[in-house]
């Protein structure tokens, strides 16, 4: 009996000591004295241990500012930890809706990594790391290579896009030769009207593009790669130029031979160019045959793929448009400075198929006949000039389908002969074209449709009536990588 009675009260003791034990862990909690608590435990423990300190400023001795700050600054920010701080200011974010923490002046964030506590103090225009000594040697180096990794893909995620264009300024510097605006355009390529096999072709270019660091490393060679997208005005070469940027969140580099006094001077330019960007060069076929820069042809070769451009950057995507490269001088053209020759002719109907279902949310109208007869019959007109009627008419569809039409058969009489009489535009019959590039390894395309166009990317396009078109082609020498 006594044993028994000696059971029931040791469980009884048990039960009574838990229920104060949850009863006092909810009043530090509801009450904030869990804070304290922990406060004090932790200079307790701080008694026991020694601390080293690192201080990471934000200017350097030459007043230079210190990327480390910042790559600390922006990994700190992102932590859990921000929010359990005595101080902590908020901001709205770039998105809707979106708040962002940030550190306050003397604010005091703790971090765990393999095991180890480290503190972070925020001081004046200092960052001060605290942690063990007998910790340092061996977390230290892996948690600031942490910090490396983890702000490197923050900021990936939170850059915005940027255009930069060239500026002629005599009173300025030279390293301030590019002025930058956000880039907002919206194409894709969901957005753009461009046959899916050949879409996924130029997708799968520059994916396999950016993946492969490493293999050109190992060949010796420089890692850019360069597109030549040429067709007449309106077809689409602005848009597909917006659509790889975003596509790979590259900046754009938007260079006018026009403002460039020399060949020394664009290889200024091309210094100051940064790395995950696309250099762009417009209607390079008009500044070659009207001569109007500065720049000779031997310096835009150098330009295209000299040892200035092998050495000031990698990671980059040169692209240059051209209305027709028939009088274009062949060295351009030759592989290594062209490695993706890309043709947008006028619209056919396949491709106005896709235009309507997009402006006008039309997969099929009883006028579909009347429009693929008159485009058989040789007419056509660029997917720009089609896009257009069709916005100035979105609200009825029927009209817009009408106004096309009424198009076709004046400004567009006899524009697609061409593309008749070599059998790859309306029927999207294939077949084969010369290749441009290395002889292994080389995709080509003929008969795909028109890339259509939705916005100016700014003042980039200039749309206007062209009185020929030829067939589509792909040339490319295909990444290994």
């Amino acid at each position: 009996m006594t044993i028994l009675y000696n059971l029931f009260f040791v469980l009884f003791s048990l039960l009574v000591t838990c229920i104060l034990m949850f009863l006092l862990r909810v009043v530090l909690i509801k009450t904030g004295l869990i804070y304290i608590v922990k406060k004090k435990w932790r200079s307790i423990e701080d008694c026991f241990h020694v601390y080293q300190f690192f201080k990471v400023p934000e200017f350097n001795e030459g007043m230079q500012r210190n990327q480390l700050y910042h790559k600390v600054l922006v990994y700190l920010n992102s932590l859990t930890f921000i929010e359990d701080s005595d101080f902590t200011n908020l901001f709205s974010g770039k998105k809707p809706n979106e708040i962002v923490l940030h550190l306050d002046p003397n604010q005091i964030i703790e971090d765990d990594f393999l095991g180890a506590k480290i503190s972070w103090i925020n001081q004046d225009k200092t960052l001060v790391l605290k942690i063990r000594k007998a910790d340092k040697r061996r977390v230290l180096r892996p948690y600031l290579q942490h910090i490396h990794s983890v702000s490197d893909e923050f900021d990936e995620k939170k850059r915005g896009l940027k255009l930069y264009v060239n500026v002629v300024d005599r009173q300025v510097d030279r390293k301030e030769r590019w002025r930058s605006v956000p880039f907002t355009h919206p194409s894709s390529f969901e957005t753009i009207a461009m046959e899916s096999d050949l879409k996924n072709k130029v997708k799968s270019d520059l994916y396999s593009f950016a993946k492969a660091k490493q293999y050109y490393h190992r060949l010796g060679r420089v890692w850019k790669r360069s597109y030549l997208l040429y067709g007449p005005s309106g077809t689409g070469k602005s848009s597909f130029i917006a659509a790889m940027a975003n596509f790979l969140s590259y900046d754009v580099y938007d260079l006018d031979l026009s403002k460039v006094s020399d060949n020394l001077d664009l290889k200024f330019l091309l210094l100051q160019t940064t790395t995950k960007s696309l250099v762009v060069i417009e209607d390079l076929d008009r500044y070659l045959s009207e001569k109007s820069t500065a720049v000779s042809l031997p310096g835009i070769l150098s330009f295209m793929d000299g040892i200035l451009s092998s050495s000031c950057g990698e990671e980059r995507i040169m692209v240059f448009t051209m209305n027709s490269k028939d009088h274009v001088d062949p060295a351009i053209l030759r592989p290594g400075r062209i490695d993706v020759h890309i043709h947008f002719p006028l619209c056919n109907f396949t491709a106005f198929k896709t235009l309507a279902n997009s402006y006008l949310g039309l997969k099929d109208h009883k006028l579909f006949p009347q429009v693929e007869e008159i485009f058989q019959n040789g007419a056509s007109l660029s997917p720009a000039e089609i896009g257009e009627l069709m916005i100035a008419n979105r609200n009825s569809p029927s009209r817009a389908l009408k106004t096309v039409i009424n198009a076709l058969q004046t400004d567009g009489d006899g524009r697609g002969a061409l593309n008749l009489g070599r059998g790859s535009c309306e029927n999207g019959s294939r077949k084969p074209v010369e290749e441009i590039g290395e002889p292994s390894g080389v995709f080509c395309k003929e008969g795909a449709n028109a890339v259509k166009e939705f916005k100016k990317l700014y003042g980039f396009l200039r749309v206007k009536s062209c009185r020929k078109s030829q067939s589509f082609d792909l040339n490319s020498r295909q990444n290994e990588g």
